[in-house]
């Protein structure tokens, strides 16, 4: 049994994960918000971040390489444009699609909004066979969707537009996460490392989302004073500046989530963000001036009530029945990314003071 000293620290890290992951999620919420009031391109500051996290990617897998001694994985051409594609298209246009609506709809819809993409999250792993059915599902699904339903009802601050484009960009998430899913459990690939599936998607991203950029933004973008026909250097510098502290903000959210569940646990992990929707609410309610009412109060809280119970039953179905996943060992996989379930062996106390030992993880879609 781990000593109180060891308890303590091992809380203590805990905390500190949890509250990195905080900085980065909450942080590019609100300072994505606060860019599109002045900057109206967000596909383009899109494209800017996804730059910045293949050349992040590439750097960190240089660096592993270096550490390590070991090569890092490249696909070839045909993996690579039949299996890696779909979950790039599907990723570039659920970003995308998220930062779009910042235009139109204040952070409190946005988040709450957000927060279905579970359900269609849970549909698609159905159609995939990556999860089980059972009766509870039913319950989550009514749940967090009736808490939709009153968030929005009547909501002072509601915009159609906006709303549609962030339950297409939930929508669309669901498809994003089944197939990064799919796509990270296929040991033949080797991409359970997520800074290694990361550097792979990118390019296909940049490449799928540039075509709706061109569209919408590339003609007025062209004609910008802030960028390209600027008269003076201070506000290009300004403008690239601010776009390029969104893009680490985008790489340091998804590290963090991986450096959470790594340290500890997905369960964490899922835990962390329902509060974590709470705080963005709180801070958008304070800082932003969102407003809602008492009937969206209560939507709110139903959805987080499903929420909730979606982690409370995949926590009790991985203890009782075991981890239905392919599990990977640890030397072939040093880095694994938790994506939708939970971790079927969830980290002791004894693998807490011995590091070194191997362990087996599920692969896990968050």
């Amino acid at each position: 049994m781990a000593c109180p000293v060891q308890s303590f620290c091992r809380g203590l890290r805990t905390v500190g994960l949890v509250l990195l992951y905080y900085v980065f999620s909450i942080g590019i919420t609100f300072y994505n918000k606060w860019l599109m009031t002045g900057f109206h391109y967000p596909l383009f500051m899109t494209l800017v971040h996804l730059t910045m996290n293949f050349c992040l990617s590439a750097l960190t897998r240089r660096a592993m390489q270096c550490w390590t001694g070991k090569p890092r994985i490249i696909l070839s051409w045909k993996d690579y444009l039949r299996k890696v594609a779909p979950t790039a298209l599907a990723t570039a246009l659920d970003i995308g699609l998220s930062n779009w609506s910042f235009l139109f709809i204040t952070i409190s819809l946005y988040t709450m909004t957000k927060s279905s993409a579970v359900l269609f999250i849970l549909f698609f792993s159905v159609v995939f066979k990556l999860e089980e059915p059972n009766p509870y599902l039913i319950l989550v699904v009514l749940l967090i969707s009736s808490g939709l339903f009153m968030f929005t009802f009547e909501a002072t601050q509601f915009n159609l537009e906006g709303f549609i484009m962030v339950l297409l960009a939930s929508f669309i998430g669901g498809i994003r996460w089944t197939l990064t899913q799919v796509l990270m459990q296929k040991a033949e690939l080797g991409l359970q490392n997520p800074i290694d599936t990361l550097y792979h998607l990118q390019p296909l991203m940049l490449i799928g989302l540039f075509p709706l950029f061109l569209y919408n933004e590339g003609l007025s973008l062209s004609t910008t004073e802030k960028l390209f026909r600027g008269t003076e250097l201070s506000p290009v510098l300004y403008s690239v500046f601010t776009m390029s502290i969104g893009g680490m903000l985008a790489f340091g959210l998804g590290f963090s989530e991986f450096l959470l569940v790594s340290r500890t646990s997905s369960l964490t992990l899922s835990i962390s963000g329902i509060f974590k929707e709470v705080c963005t609410l709180f801070l958008a309610a304070h800082l932003m001036g969102d407003t809602m009412s008492m009937f969206n109060g209560l939507g709110f809280a139903i959805c987080l009530c499903g929420i909730s119970l979606h982690v409370g039953l995949k926590t009790y179905y991985s203890k009782n029945k075991g981890p239905s996943l392919r599990k990977l060992n640890s030397k072939s996989a040093e880095l694994e990314f938790p994506l939708l379930r939970q971790n079927g062996d969830d980290r002791r106390d004894s693998a807490a003071e011995d590091e070194d030992e191997d362990e087996e993880q599920e692969i896990t879609l968050h």
